[in-house]
């Protein structure tokens, strides 16, 4: 069963709050130094930091359109199937861009929870391109709103 806006606050994944915009710009913000620290981890070959690092940027960039809109996530989970049910589902965003969140969602939980989680230079570099393309799609929106 698909995630839409009532269902989402139905079940606490996300709350109402008031728009706010600085909040938006601070999280953006935010996001903008986790992709600092993901290209510093890929620099110094910490590749699973640069993975963490590549995620916290997208995980931020994808909240700051939450603050704006008035609302605040209470999962992980639940930013992607905010951004799914209010932006893709209304051909305001391409199903790509939730489809990465979910799949560097994934993969920084395997390394955060697992104890044999492993990855290499490319995968790292990729999560990085990604949350680069991913943070610039993300301000695309905010400028729009």
């Amino acid at each position: 069963m698909k995630y839409n806006l009532n269902r989402l606050l139905e079940e606490e994944l996300i709350q109402g709050i008031p728009k706010n915009q600085e909040k938006a710009k601070l999280s953006m913000k935010t996001s903008n130094k986790w992709l600092e620290e993901a290209k510093k981890n890929l620099k110094n070959k910490t590749y699973r930091s640069c993975i963490l690092s590549s995620y916290l940027a997208m995980f931020h960039s994808a909240r700051a359109i939450l603050y704006a809109d008035g609302y605040r996530e209470k999962s992980h989970f639940a930013v992607a199937r905010y951004l799914e049910s209010q932006y893709t589902d209304k051909d305001k965003l391409e199903e790509k861009w939730i489809e990465l969140l979910d799949h560097t969602r994934e993969k920084r939980h395997g390394d955060q929870y697992g104890i044999s989680f492993t990855t290499t230079k490319k995968e790292a570099k990729n999560a990085l391109n990604s949350a680069e393309k991913f943070t610039r799609r993300m301000e695309e929106l905010l400028e729009n709103k």
